[in-house]
């Protein structure tokens, strides 16, 4: 077996702290707790809370300023610039909420602000994933990514264990946490966050285990939210500081995997020293008859890495302007906004869409699509792993097409009055929203490659400001025409499962338009997407499916 670059214990803190990182790094997914409250607390009607929402995600139109400062600033000077980001957005909010001063241009000014300094910790971790795991970086990109679906839930249980923030009104206990959350976790995982040089290493086996003990903690994890979230509904099972303390231990555990390979290197470490004193004592030519296998094994390592290498790279590196003529990107740009984007805008309406289906605990609902959201993210992780494992190869693009289908279906079924098929789709457009947007990231490298990723990826998601805007102005606008006319509560408020009917349908509608588009896109790019390195003795493979998409892309396009 070839000696391969392999992430050691340094590698494994960056990775652990970019967990921490992306598990507080979704402070806007609790605005539909409090969005509801806020309205009535600043007079504001329903298409002003919309654009309010949509100013969370307006921050990402400048996202690509945190491309470029990565490409010449530390990567914790970066963390720190989007924490203090969210502390000033969110700070000055909870400071003057209740002063007529706050204007609502303000609000909106903060939280697009706030909105911004996501973009700036998201690129952190992205790029410490990518840069720090190599082969293994889509793997690694996943795990990462699939905790920032359980932000809502780490924000609405802390905001019921926390004896304080209980006795406060939700949207301050909220605007505090979301402030201040993001920068007490960035000082403590800043020493983490900086690129280490992968180590050429024959002991492969031990990041494999290290992978699987994170995959069981990291389902352990996600058990826990769910459990939490379905408890919720009901008075027996944990309490809320119970759970919270549960939820705490298991996002905490994941530093025992660099802790266990730092000890591990040690040891290795002392072996060495020793068995390099037993050489020492052997006589010249026994030193000589060593180091010449071991020379040209290194030969051999370093022409097979140099393969490796090459059959990851995509077809082209692709940034800049030149981004911008390509036909791949616009696919991907329009099926990302009627996929990914659109089950955003309806995690965002969340609030109302409970309020207006006259649901008791909106927290309930939202717990559940972060929990679920969760889950969608780690799926791509597993996939990644043991196709990698099996030598076989999935396109980034074809995963994004086939998780879109169930998508447009939930939407569909949102036409049900029934509060079992509004639970139902809100886990299934929760599932399917977290594993879009954890594959998408790694699909921009697919298709762009890596050299500009932290500008391109940024650029990409600037489609969720431009979904969001549209989206969510069609559904405020619905929705308050319903309530102009009636609607069963009268004033602001809509009631009755007509006021989001419109709205699920064309939402529907939309997102079968993404799929198509995403089909496309596949068509077009699997000549060179999902290609793995060679395995040593070994041909890269494609699964079944994947050749059967071939076979029909061939015939059709």
């Amino acid at each position: 077996m070839l000696p391969s670059p392999s992430p050691s214990s340094a590698h494994w803190l960056s990775l652990v702290g970019s967990i921490w990182l992306q598990t507080i790094n979704g402070p806007n997914a609790d605005f539909p707790v409090y969005s509801s409250q806020l309205k009535d607390l600043k007079q504001i009607s329903q298409v002003q809370l919309n654009f309010l929402a949509f100013a969370s995600d307006a921050g990402k139109l400048f996202g690509w300023f945190s491309g470029v400062a990565a490409l010449h600033l530390p990567l914790w000077l970066v963390a720190f610039v989007g924490a203090s980001f969210g502390l000033v957005g969110y700070g000055v909010q909870y400071l003057f909420l209740d002063s007529p001063s706050l204007r609502y241009w303000h609000l909106f000014l903060l939280t697009s602000l706030a909105g911004n300094g996501i973009c700036w910790i998201n690129t952190v971790c992205y790029l410490l994933c990518i840069r720090n795991f190599g082969g293994r970086s889509r793997v690694a990109v996943s795990l990462a990514t699939s905790y920032l679906g359980l932000s809502a839930k780490v924000y609405t249980s802390l905001a019921s264990s926390i004896p304080g923030l209980a006795n406060t009104s939700a949207t301050k206990a909220y605007l505090l946490l979301n402030a201040v959350v993001p920068m007490l976790v960035t000082v403590v995982v800043a020493p983490s966050l900086r690129v280490v040089e992968l180590v050429t290493t024959t002991a492969a086996a031990s990041t494999d285990a290290a992978f699987l003990v994170m995959f069981a903690i990291t389902l352990a994890t996600g058990a826990c939210a769910v459990v939490g979230s379905i408890g919720s509904t009901s008075s027996s099972g944990l309490s809320s500081r119970e759970h919270m303390v549960s939820l705490g231990v298991l996002l905490a555990t994941p530093i025992l995997i660099p802790l266990g390979l730092r000890v591990r290197e040690s040891l290795n470490k002392i072996w060495e020293t020793k068995r390099e004193n037993r050489i020492h004592d052997l006589g010249a030519d026994d030193i000589v008859a060593i180091d010449i296998p071991d020379a040209a094994a290194e030969s051999v390592k370093e022409g097979d890495v140099a393969d490796a290498a090459e059959n990851m790279k995509p077809r082209e590196e692709v940034g800049g302007l030149q981004l911008l003529r390509r036909l791949d990107f616009w696919l991907y740009f329009f099926s990302y906004m009627f996929s990914g984007t659109l089950g955003l805008v309806f995690l965002n309406n969340l609030g109302q869409i409970a309020e207006s289906r006259l649901l008791a605990q909106t927290s309930t609902l939202v717990s559940l699509s972060s929990s679920f959201g969760f889950f969608g993210r780690l799926l791509p992780s597993f996939m990644d792993y043991y196709s990698a494992k099996s030598g076989y190869s999935i396109s980034r693009t074809g995963s994004m097409a086939s998780l879109m289908a169930p998508m447009a279906g939930a939407f569909f079924l949102l036409l049900n009055p029934s509060n079992f098929f509004l639970y139902l789709s809100t886990a299934v457009i929760g599932t399917c929203t977290g594993a879009i947007t954890s594959v998408a990231v790694s699909a921009t490298t697919e298709l762009f490659g890596t050299e500009n990723f932290g500008v391109n990826h940024n650029v990409v998601v600037s489609n969720i400001p431009v979904g969001s805007l549209c989206f969510g102005y069609f559904a405020a606008y619905l929705y308050q025409r319903g309530a102009a006319a009636g609607g069963g509560g009268g004033g602001h408020r809509c009631i009755g499962a007509a006021c989001y009917h419109e709205t699920f349908v064309l939402w529907g509608a939309m997102c079968a338009v993404g799929t198509l588009l995403c089909s496309v896109l596949y068509a077009r790019s699997r000549s060179f997407a999902g290609r793995l390195p060679a395995a040593a003795g070994g041909a890269v493979r494609t699964s079944f499916l994947g050749r059967l998409a071939n076979l029909v892309s061939r015939r059709w396009w």
